[in-house]
């Protein structure tokens, strides 16, 4: 079991290397549908609308296949179904794509473990015939969806409903510290729970306070972007799977879909996540310094023809852009992988 959680680096990347394209699928079409729609709002009817439709069913279906193929990555292919079915009870209770990976270690370590008790047993050799295809997925999926249930859906919850109560009591925050939380929440989990909570708690208050909505709309998008620009920038700090992904990302960006850098924050989390925090944080806070208002509940720059201040708010959006790229380059090259027999672990380069 230890020996299974110090692979975790290579599991992750096995369920994002799987994961790419249902994101790439699923974001590009989604943007596009938003684009030619021409308001920045999803499109209501129509073809557009089935497009936008295709889009959200591959943006719904990623984080199950990353808990299922880390799963897979794991214990092979018991692990698929209770870590696919992990995933989507995890991706609906909204602990987005972190609870996702947390699900498939979850599935992986349950199926392990219930592998090893029926190897200790003495079973029958056509009963063995069946284990594989119908004990182990029904007991893993048992376990884990409960597991989950209870250990994911109930505290991600409360938490959620503590934070749109904390929020609500920072309105009348500075800029500098309201900007701060609202940028690091909309890049944290990119389109999970902490997003979704900072992100409606804007629109609710687009009549009142449009300047929120603003700044969460320009931290919205630099997470894509500024990934995208560092593997342009500092393509050697970047795998040709994580290449590839980011152009795409460049798309999504523009369009305001956050999960643009999912695949990035999935395979390097300790690296990544904490540079596309900064950088939102950067653009939410200069967005709020500079006045920019935001009439329209989305992000990136489709919103641009109805913002208020539109240079402050692309201004800000290009700085959150290359601080990510900034802070990415600085994390990943002094905070590398360090092998130690089979032990990986993160050590700073002096």
């Amino acid at each position: 079991m230890l020996k299974l959680l110090k692979n975790s680096k290579r599991h992750f990347m096995t369920g994002v290397s799987y994961m790419i394209p249902f994101v790439v699928a699923g974001g590009v079409l989604l943007a596009l549908a938003v684009m030619f729609n021409g308001k920045a709002a999803l499109p209501e009817s129509g073809f557009l609308k089935a497009m936008a439709e295709v889009g959200q069913a591959g943006l719904t279906l990623f984080i199950p296949i990353l808990a299922g193929f880390i799963a897979y990555s794991m214990v092979d292919k018991p692990g698929i179904a209770p870590g696919a079915i992990g995933g989507l009870m995890a991706s609906q209770m909204g602990a987005g794509f972190l609870g996702g990976m947390l699900s498939g270690i979850i599935a992986g370590l349950v199926v392990y473990i219930l592998l090893n008790i029926i190897e200790r047993l003495k079973i029958p050799h056509f009963l063995r015939m069946i284990l594989p295809i119908f004990i182990i997925p029904l007991l893993g999926t048992f376990i884990t969806g409960m597991t989950v249930y209870y250990v994911i859906g109930d505290p991600i919850a409360w938490l959620m409903k503590a934070l749109s109560l904390w929020l609500s009591d920072m309105q009348s925050a500075s800029s500098l510290i309201i900007g701060c939380v609202l940028g690091a929440m909309i890049a944290v989990d990119m389109g999970g729970p902490m997003n979704k909570t900072a992100f409606f708690f804007a629109v609710a208050l687009i009549t009142t306070n449009p300047q929120l909505m603003a700044a969460v709309a320009a931290a919205v998008c630099t997470p894509p972007l500024g990934l995208a620009l560092a593997t342009f920038l500092f393509k050697d700090l970047f795998n040709d799977v994580e290449r590839e992904a980011g152009k795409p990302a460049v798309i999504m960006g523009l369009m305001g879909i956050t999960e643009g850098a999912i695949p990035f924050a999935a395979g390097d989390p300790v690296r990544v996540i904490p540079a596309i925090m900064t950088g939102s944080a950067v653009a939410s806070v200069l967005s709020l310094w500079l006045g920019a208002t935001g009439a329209a509940p989305w992000g990136g720059l489709i919103v641009l023809p109805i913002v208020g201040n539109p240079v402050g708010y692309v201004f800000a959006i290009v700085c959150g852009t290359l601080m990510t790229a900034i802070a990415v380059k600085v994390l990943k090259s002094t905070l590398r992988p360090r092998e130690k027999g089979k032990k990986a672990s993160l050590t700073r380069v002096n």
